[in-house]
């Protein structure tokens, strides 16, 4: 008789008090005045910060928007945190307007969350992301798309013609 993979390898009981990631990431947002791409844009241009945490290699994949401060995840408390040595020099007030930005608008959002743990209650990211900055149209630097090739096979490669 056959085991089901359920039944071989069945999901881990939660500790008490744990969260699910789901569960994380609706309680930041629920803290955050999230922006379109359009309102970051705005907000960047007025002044507001626009940090982009990607790592370098996702930078030069999918391209930046140009004058983003580039700060990736790993670093961002401590680059943010006025009490910090290692901060930036503009992280100098609590009330400094910071838009993060990761590639999809997940990861933002959690790191929004954190910087309003350190008392920057301006933090906030962008929904959906680089992808959805460049989507919109909005100033960006890098790799653009490229055209289809007019030598690509036909739809049907691959599949039997009946």
């Amino acid at each position: 008789m056959r085991q089901s993979r359920a039944t071989r390898c069945p999901s881990p009981v939660p500790p008490p008090g744990s969260r699910g990631i789901d569960e994380i990431l609706t309680a930041a947002r629920a803290r955050l005045d999230r922006l379109d791409p359009e309102q970051a844009h705005l907000a960047y241009r007025s002044g507001a910060l626009l940090v982009d945490i990607r790592p370098a290699a996702q930078r030069a994949a999918h391209g930046t928007v140009p004058g983003s401060l580039a700060v990736e995840r790993n670093v961002l408390e401590w680059r943010f945190d006025p009490r910090c040595p290692a901060r930036l020099p503009q992280a100098v007030s609590y009330d400094l307007p910071v838009v993060v930005l990761c590639q999809e608008g997940y990861t933002s959002s959690l790191a929004a969350a954190a910087l309003k743990d350190l008392g920057l209650h301006r933090a906030t990211d962008v929904v959906g992301g680089f992808a959805a900055w460049r989507i919109a149209g909005l100033p960006a630097l890098g790799p653009t798309p490229l055209p289809p090739s007019p030598l690509a096979p036909p739809v049907t490669a691959g599949r039997a013609l009946h």
